[in-house]
């Protein structure tokens, strides 16, 4: 596949555990989006979540930029649920 369009998605989190959390529930997707047109990478930095995405065209980048940022979210809001925050 022929990358010819990406972007860099970054979340950064108050401590680097939250963002381990994140990234740990998140990255289990790594190619299972993935096909001929897209795909992603996860990487952290201490509290710093980086997600980047691949795609052979606009639309396929899009769809992907939406599918990460809905993971991302859920991640987010599920690990509020397990510590007891409100959203």
């Amino acid at each position: 596949m022929s990358q010819s369009h990406s972007t860099v998605l970054r979340f950064e989190y108050p401590t680097a555990t939250a963002a381990r959390r994140v990234e740990r529930s998140i990255a289990v997707e790594v190619g299972e989006l993935d096909d001929d047109r897209s795909g992603a990478t996860v990487a952290r930095e201490a509290a710093v979540l980086t997600v980047t995405i691949e795609a052979t065209d606009r639309v396929a980048l899009r769809a992907g930029i939406n599918s990460w940022c809905r993971y991302v979210a859920t991640a987010e809001t599920v690990a509020d649920d397990v510590l007891g925050r409100p959203t």
